[in-house]
């Protein structure tokens, strides 16, 4: 009889628990420790130009994160990384890690002119 038994399983034997040890060895940690930004402003900067602040709830090791008290910062529509003084309330916001580009304290935060820009006369 060709194919016509039970598939073989392996239950055991040598090795059989490595890739489990192997698994919890590779566990990605997260580059960044955030926790001593939780219950805190931060500013959040997205790719494409968005901008955000908000108080930090929570987040993981891919720096997926949850803000409330969301504030947008909008943007200029001539210009797509040219900010305005317009802002809109987002309230309590999910923000997907991987458009997470820079991530800065409010507390001591302050914004700068540019000093490679060419001042216009």
């Amino acid at each position: 009889q060709v194919g016509g038994g039970p598939p073989e399983r392996r239950e055991g034997g040598p090795g059989a628990r490595d890739g489990v040890e192997q698994k919890d060895k590779k566990r990605k940690e997260s580059i960044l420790d955030l926790s001593k930004y939780l219950d805190k402003a931060i500013r959040v900067k997205f790719s494409g130009g968005r901008e955000a602040s908000g108080i930090l709830k929570g987040f993981d090791q891919l720096l997926n994160l949850v803000l409330d008290n969301t504030i947008e910062y909008l943007r200029d529509p001539d210009d797509p990384y040219k900010l305005t003084e317009d802002t809109k309330e987002r309230g309590l916001v999910v923000c997907r890690g991987t458009a997470v580009v820079l991530i800065c304290p409010m507390d001591g935060c302050e914004a700068i002119a540019n000093p490679f820009v060419q001042q216009e006369t």
